[in-house]
């Protein structure tokens, strides 16, 4: 399966009084890779909420922490699109130090209309490059 991913480095604001990464951020490094793609996909977020007036919520998250990460480690994010349908991506991600899987998720976002908060299709341009991604 395809992969996209990103480095991120644990800064003090990312830890608890034990120096460990508080568990909600790993969700926060997730959005961080999800971000990345796209803008590695040629899209932006702000543009795509003007111009076709969508934006993106998650749908459901569903998170298994492994191992800790820790103050000042260098971290992998990474995503891989496991579906793409007409109005969600599902994503299967990872948090990695070096070969150790720290935290993996299964995030599943849905394309919901800017200003109505409705559901809507993904964009076919946004549909067309994600599909591109995933085969080539």
């Amino acid at each position: 399966m395809k992969e996209f991913s990103v480095k991120v480095r644990v800064y003090y604001e990312d830890t608890d009084v034990a120096g460990v990464v508080y568990y909600v951020n790993y969700l926060k490094f997730m959005e961080r890779a999800r971000t990345e793609w796209l803008r590695y996909l040629g899209f932006d977020q702000v543009n795509l909420s003007a111009d076709p007036g969508v934006i993106f919520a998650v749908r459901s998250a569903y998170v298994d922490y492994l191992r800790p990460a820790r103050l000042d480690d260098l971290l992998e994010a990474t995503l891989s699109v496991t579906r793409s349908g007409s109005a969600s991506i599902t994503f299967a991600q990872e948090i990695r130090r070096g070969d150790t899987v720290l935290c993996r998720g299964e995030i599943k976002i849905a394309s919901l209309d800017a200003a109505s908060f409705s559901l809507m299709a993904v964009p076919d341009v946004l549909g067309a490059a994600v599909e591109r991604w995933r085969n080539n």
